[in-house]
């Protein structure tokens, strides 16, 4: 069964400085999984807290539009990176008929 958990600011702040700490402990750099944890996190919480016909000011608007496409345009890069390793398993893997969200 699976459960949502809900973080307050106070525990994600904590959640992301012990990430932070234990980055420091890899190799490599984990800033890019830091970041997305973020980003999603936050992203859950607006989704969560903002009403269906809520109207965001248009600069907000702006911002969620262009971070949407950004997060597109790394997530296909990673896919075919991906692919390009290890091509077996994904016959006719077309990226640009990807589609995330809506």
């Amino acid at each position: 069964m699976k459960r949502n958990i809900v973080l307050t600011e106070e525990q994600l702040i904590k959640l992301k400085n012990k990430i932070s700490e234990d980055k420091h402990n890899h190799k490599g750099s984990s800033m890019a999984k830091q970041q997305l944890f973020t980003i999603a996190t936050l992203a859950k919480k607006m989704w969560e807290e903002m009403d269906d016909n809520e109207m965001l000011e248009d600069w907000q608007e702006s911002k969620i539009a262009q971070s949407e496409q950004s997060i597109i345009a790394v997530v296909k890069s990673f896919m075919y990176d991906e692919y390009i390793e290890n091509p077996q398993g994904i016959e006719g893997l077309n990226l640009d008929d990807i589609i995330i969200g809506q």
